[in-house]
């Protein structure tokens, strides 16, 4: 049986055992050769500058901080009562 091997993840996305665990800072100051480690990893494209990389991973990795806007909203309701 012949074996076949795909391109070096071109066209499509892998998820990795691990998410990434970078804060918005550990984005700001990681070098370029690991943002592309990084987005590589997840199959990710790796075009443009370093701005863009490391806010194609923020936009990517971060989730927003949803606990602090759900309990200063219901601080701001029990002011309310």
């Amino acid at each position: 049986m012949e074996s076949r091997k795909m391109s070096s993840g071109v066209g499509f996305f892998k998820m990795p055992l691990h998410y990434p665990r970078y804060t918005k800072k550990d984005y700001e100051g990681m070098a370029e050769w690991k943002l592309d480690r990084l987005l590589a990893e997840y199959g990710l494209p790796m075009h443009g500058d370093l701005a863009h990389k490391r806010e194609f991973a923020m936009g990517a990795f971060l989730w927003p901080d949803t606990t602090v806007q759900d309990a200063s909203s219901s601080l701001g309701d029990k002011k309310l009562k």
